[in-house]
């Protein structure tokens, strides 16, 4: 196990909290804690292959229950824990859906979160073990015999356009993953990291975690509720550890541009950054540019940034962008892109961003509807083969077989190649359709986030067509920034404006939403679709306002839920 073979050298994971100190845990101090969680978890009936769901903020205890159960031989499930209080009517289903998709035996969590977590059982559909780790009885650490094509790990996909999926991931696909990634930073010095990534999520788990106890390196963790209200924390904190690797989503880029002021990073030295990874959604060149721009004076290079691609089916990261190399961007003609499929570069065109060339031992093909491969050049559909595919979807074979076909899967990602680099389109099920037209949704979104009164990465653009039209609406949704006026008439023109200005079709209407309105995926991404769909059907408001009379009737009655549950099953 990575673990054990790490508890052998140096480094380990520091957690910085609110205060911006910090506690560092060495890799042997967590096996240790992690052989205590295996051995309770064994006295309590876990066997090997069990499924264990994990519900924890960012901090240690996540660490003791995901080595443990793998320590144990069970599988871990790391759900996403209710960081909005406004949502729990929405969080409790869903939570309750993943579980039993999972199949979770047991969910474990910390004293805090199992308050709110009691409702979730309830809609599970399959009686779940409730613990918390302070609960688990003591016992002999096990020592079962794992094979490489054991199931590992359960991660859900994102569930941008489709409720999230069970994504099974063997020990040997996790594994190759791993070496991937710590292969293409190999000649960085120390790769010490910094991550506020969801721990419940790829990018956060499988894309820092686990290649930091390959490389027995040192990992500094960030929860990822204090990056977004206060981004330059991971400024600072890569600074103060001299970290070389940290990577976003584009979002969090776009954020650190905008709010960051000047007096938040006195002292800072961004020097040491070598790979600052850019993935996980649509990268924009322009915010690229931005943050390069905004953050040079304080030592960040433009050679660091790296635009990437990959998916949580792949286990991560699929494509990566040359080191050392400053990130490539081209325009194409748009009409060529939309009506035809063909990339032809044109000056005055749409800027799209290299995503980079794949893996090593990982290969991609774009093809057609018919699944014949296209040359260079041409827009289809991307297929990717490769030594950390998943399994399968956990428990849905039909699904499975609709997206791995002999040996390739299915992205649903649209794009092209040229010169060997991968350039994406987006993705098959968001593209918008107008008048014959296909339309990506970031080149009606991405304009619009500099416009005063907008916040910034927080629109979606949808099309529909509505009963007895002669042609489908575009409609652009944008949750306003606390500077915003309240003059939506002014807003919409202003959008409208920017859009045209970036040649893309005219939005036929703006909405203007309160902050936090917008539907979106545990880990961050904006579901369109669900917003189109509420917006329908009249439900696409603000989140429900928390006051602390609320928030203890949220509390108590999910510790009521939890009482009927523990009732019902004798505990």
């Amino acid at each position: 196990m990575l673990l054990a073979a790490a508890a052998a050298g140096r480094g380990g994971l520091r957690f910085v909290d609110r205060r911006e100190e910090a506690r560092f845990l060495g890799w042997a101090e967590l096996l240790e804690r992690a052989r205590r969680v295996a051995g309770g978890l064994a006295a309590e009936g876990i066997r090997p292959g069990d499924r264990v769901a994990l519900v924890f903020p960012t901090g240690e205890e996540f660490f003791d229950a995901c080595f443990g159960a793998l320590l144990a031989g069970a599988v871990p499930v790391p759900l996403y824990p209710p960081v909005r209080l406004g949502r729990l009517g929405e969080y409790h289903p869903r939570t309750g859906a993943m579980l039993a998709a999972a199949g979770a035996r047991m969910l474990l969590t910390d004293r805090r979160v199992g308050s709110l977590l009691g409702e979730s059982l309830e809609h599970a559909g399959a009686p779940v073990a409730f613990r918390t780790l302070d609960r688990l009885p003591a016992g002999p650490t096990p020592e079962p015999a794992t094979a490489p094509d054991d199931l590992a790990l359960v991660q859900f996909s994102s569930g941008t356009t489709v409720d999230p999926k069970p994504v099974a991931l063997s020990h040997r696909a996790i594994l190759a993953q791993v070496e991937a990634l710590n292969r293409h930073w190999r000649d960085v010095p120390g790769v010490s990291g910094v991550s506020w990534l969801p721990l419940y999520h790829d990018m956060g788990l499988i894309g820092f975690i686990f290649p930091a106890a390959e490389h027995r390196a040192e990992l500094t963790l960030v929860p990822p509720e204090l990056f977004v209200a206060r981004p330059a924390l991971w400024l600072r904190t890569l600074s103060r550890y001299r970290a070389e690797v940290s990577a976003a989503p584009n979002f969090a880029y776009a954020l650190c541009a905008d709010r960051i002021r000047d007096e938040e990073m006195e002292g800072v030295d961004l020097s040491s950054w070598r790979v600052a990874l850019n993935g996980a959604e649509a990268v924009a060149p322009s915010v690229l540019r931005r943050f390069v721009e905004r953050f040079a004076r304080w030592g960040f290079r433009p050679e660091a940034l790296s635009p990437v691609y990959g998916l949580s089916e792949a286990a991560l990261a699929v494509t990566f962008s040359d080191l050392e190399r400053p990130f490539v961007t081209a325009r194409f003609d748009r009409e060529g892109l939309a009506r035809e499929g063909v990339a032809v570069e044109r000056d005055e065109g749409v800027e799209l961003v290299s995503v980079g060339r794949p893996l090593p031992r990982f290969g991609l093909e774009v093809r057609d509807q018919a699944g014949a491969a296209l040359p260079e050049g041409r827009v289809g559909r991307i297929w990717i083969r490769g030594p950390s595919l998943m399994e399968g979807y956990l428990g849905r074979p039909e699904e499975t077989a609709r997206v791995l076909v002999d040996g390739w899967l299915d992205s649903g990602d649209l794009g092209f190649l040229r010169g060997g680099e991968l350039f994406l389109t987006g993705r098959a099920k968001d593209l918008l359709i107008l008048r014959g037209r296909n339309v990506r949704p970031e080149d009606v979104e991405h304009p619009v986030d500099g416009v005063p009164g907008v916040r910034t990465g927080c629109t979606a653009a949808v099309s529909w067509l509505p009963e007895g039209a002669d042609g489908e609406r575009l409609v652009l949704f944008v949750e306003t920034a606390r500077t915003f006026d309240g003059d939506g008439k002014a807003l919409a023109r202003a959008c409208r404006q920017r859009v045209l200005e970036a040649g893309a079709p005219r939005p036929d209407e703006v909405v203007a939403l309160p902050r936090g309105a917008l539907p979106r995926t545990s880990s961050g991404k904006i579901r369109r679709g669900e917003a189109l769909r509420r917006w329908l059907d009249g439900g696409l408001e603000a989140p429900e306002r928390v006051t602390p009379w609320r928030m203890l009737g949220a509390l108590a009655r999910s510790r009521l839920a939890l009482a009927r549950h523990r009732r019902r099953s004798g505990e």
